[in-house]
C-alpha cells in the first residue's frame, strides 16, 4: 500500500499538533521545547559535544550553546573535559536533568491516558497497535540532520527515549 503526499501531510500536522497540545498541557515547569531535546539526545546518546548537539537536535551550533548553558545554569547538565581532545568539552546529564525528562514525559503520558479516555475501547485498541510503527518510523529517521532540506528520513531522534517515559 502507498500512501500519497496529502496522506502523509494530514498524518504530520495531526503529529505535531497532538504533540504540541501535550507539550503545553503538561510542561508545568516551561522546559523549552529546545531543552527538552537536548536533554532526550543526552539521554539517548550519553556525553556529547555542542556540535554534536547541533546536528543531532538539529538547530544551529550558537542554538545549542546557548541551550547547554541555559541547561547548566538550571543544574540539569554539566560539562567536563572531552577525554579524546582535552581543548574541547562535553556535555553531560545530571541526575536533575534525567528527572526533569522523565517528570516531563510522564506528564506528558498522564495528559495522553485522559484523553484516550474520550474515545472507545475499540478506537484505544487501535492505537496503541500502531505504537511500534510509529516507533519504528521514528527510529528509522534517528540519525544527524545533514541536509534540513533533504528526505524526510532526516528526521531528529524521538524526543522520548523508553527509559525516560518508563517508571
Amino acid at each position: 500500500m502507498t500512501i500519497g503526499d496529502d496522506a502523509a501531510l494530514q498524518l504530520v500536522i495531526s503529529l505535531h499538533r497532538l504533540t504540541r497540545s501535550l507539550r503545553r498541557s503538561a510542561t508545568a515547569d516551561s522546559v523549552q521545547l529546545t531543552h527538552l531535546a537536548v536533554l532526550a539526545l543526552l539521554t539517548q546518546r550519553g556525553p556529547s559535544r555542542i556540535g554534536e548537539i547541533a546536528q543531532w537536535v538539529p538547530c544551529s551550533q550558537p542554538t545549542a550553546t546557548a541551550a547547554v548553558l541555559g541547561l547548566e545554569s538550571a543544574g540539569l547538565v554539566r560539562r567536563e573535559a572531552d577525554p579524546q581532545d582535552r581543548r574541547a568539552s562535553r556535555v553531560l546529564l545530571t541526575e536533575e536533568g534525567t528527572a526533569t525528562l522523565a517528570n516531563v514525559a510522564r506528564g506528558e503520558a498522564q495528559v495522553l491516558a485522559r484523553r484516550l479516555t474520550a474515545l472507545q475501547p475499540d478506537e484505544i485498541r487501535r492505537l496503541v497497535e500502531v505504537e511500534p510503527l510509529l516507533r519504528r518510523l521514528a527510529e528509522a529517521g534517528d540519525g544527524p540532520a545533514d541536509a534540513r532540506s533533504g528526505p524526510p528520513g532526516n528526521a531528529p531522534p524521538a524526543l522520548w527515549s523508553r527509559e525516560a517515559t518508563d517508571g
